[in-house]
C-alpha cells in the first residue's frame, strides 16, 4: 500500500548523497515508466530536477485523448546540510510525489494502468539553504521560483495537485493534510466537491480545508507576505491547481529534521493516487467550467495576477 512506498523514499531519500538518480533507481524496476533528471545551478547552489511519466492506456504518452494530471512535490530541498543533518519537514512535498509515482509504477506492473497518464515533478537538493521567516524559518531552494515552475510545470498538465509542507504558519492547526481552493489564472474558485469527496473517502474523515489570499497566488519576491510556495505553480500554468498541504497542530520549521510523519505522508499518497484514477477516467473535476466563464464575462481575466509587476 502507500506506506510501503511512502517508508522506502524516505529511507532512500534521507542522505547525503540523494540526488535525481535516487529516483532513477527507485523507479528502475519499472522500466516502462520513462524518468528525466535534469540538473540546473542556482544562485545558491544546484538541485536535481525530475519527471516521472506514468502513461495511462488512453492517454496522450499513447496517442489518447484522456485527460493528464499533474502532481508536483513542491520544496525548497530534502536537506539544509551542513547546518542540519538529515531529511528537513520541507521535504515532505518530494517525498510524497516520488512515492506517488512509485505507488502508480507498481500498479501499472501489476495490470493496473490508469485511463490517463500522470506526470509527477519534484526536485532533490540534500544541501538547500534556509531563509528567515515568521513565525519560524523556512527552507529556501538553490534555483528562482521561475526556474521552478519551468521544470516542474508541464504545459501537458490538465489539473494540477501542489503538494508542499505546510507547517510553518498558525493558519492550518491540523495534523494530516489539507486541501486548498482552486486556482485558475488569478481567480481563487470555490473548494472542488469531487476532491472533498476523495479526501473523505482516502482517510475516513471529513475533509480539511485552508484559507489562501491574493498574495499567495502571486509571484515570489514581489515584496508582499506569502503563506508558503504551494501555489506558485499556479502563476505558470493555464490549469487548475490545488494545493495539498501536508500539515501539523504545532508551527515547525522547514528546516525541522525529524519532524516528517510517515503516516500523514502515505495519506497524501493515497489521495493524490485515488484523485489519479478519477481525474484521468473524468469522473473528478477541479472546477466549474461554467461558473468560472460567467466570472470572466463579469469581471474579466485576473490573469495579470500571475505575472511580477
Amino acid at each position: 500500500m502507500s506506506l510501503l512506498h511512502t517508508l522506502h523514499v524516505l529511507e532512500a531519500l534521507d542522505s547525503a548523497h540523494a540526488s535525481g538518480n535516487t529516483v532513477v533507481e527507485l523507479l528502475s524496476a519499472f522500466p516502462p515508466i520513462p524518468v528525466t533528471v535534469t540538473v540546473i545551478q542556482g544562485p545558491k547552489g544546484k538541485t536535481d530536477f525530475v519527471k516521472v511519466v506514468i502513461p495511462g492506456r488512453e492517454g496522450r504518452h499513447s496517442g489518447g485523448h484522456a485527460p493528464t494530471l499533474g502532481i508536483v512535490g513542491r520544496l525548497g530541498g530534502i536537506g539544509a546540510r551542513p547546518g542540519r543533518i538529515g531529511l528537513v519537514s520541507d521535504g515532505d512535498g518530494a517525498v510524497a510525489a516520488i512515492a506517488a509515482a512509485l505507488k502508480l509504477a507498481s500498479m501499472q506492473s501489476q495490470g493496473d494502468s490508469l485511463a490517463g497518464d500522470v506526470i509527477i515533478t519534484t526536485h532533490i537538493c540534500p544541501d538547500a539553504p534556509t531563509r528567515p521567516h515568521e513565525p519560524v524559518d523556512f527552507m529556501d531552494s538553490p534555483v528562482e521560483t521561475e526556474e521552478m515552475n519551468a521544470q516542474e510545470v508541464v504545459p501537458a498538465m490538465d489539473a494540477v495537485l501542489s503538494i508542499d509542507t505546510t507547517k510553518g504558519n498558525r493558519i492550518i492547526n491540523h495534523k494530516g493534510f489539507a486541501l486548498s481552493p482552486t486556482v485558475k489564472q488569478g481567480y481563487i474558485l470555490r473548494v472542488a466537491e469531487d476532491l472533498l469527496r476523495v479526501m473523505e473517502m482516502t482517510t475516513g474523515r471529513l475533509p480539511v480545508t485552508f484559507p489562501i489570499t491574493t498574495q499567495d497566488i502571486t509571484p515570489y519576491g514581489n515584496g508582499v507576505y506569502h503563506l508558503n510556495s504551494i501555489l506558485q505553480p499556479s502563476i505558470a500554468t493555464t490549469a487548475p491547481v490545488v494545493g495539498v498541504a501536508i500539515t501539523t497542530e504545532s508551527a515547525v520549521p522547514g528546516c525541522g529534521t525529524g519532524a516528517s510523519h510517515e503516516v500523514d505522508i502515505a495519506d497524501v499518497v493515497r489521495f493524490v493516487v485515488e484523485v489519479a484514477k478519477e481525474f484521468t477516467r473524468g469522473s473528478c473535476s477541479f472546477f466549474c467550467e461554467d461558473e468560472y466563464q460567467r466570472l470572466l464575462t463579469l469581471y474579466g481575466s485576473l490573469a495579470h495576477l500571475q505575472q511580477r509587476q
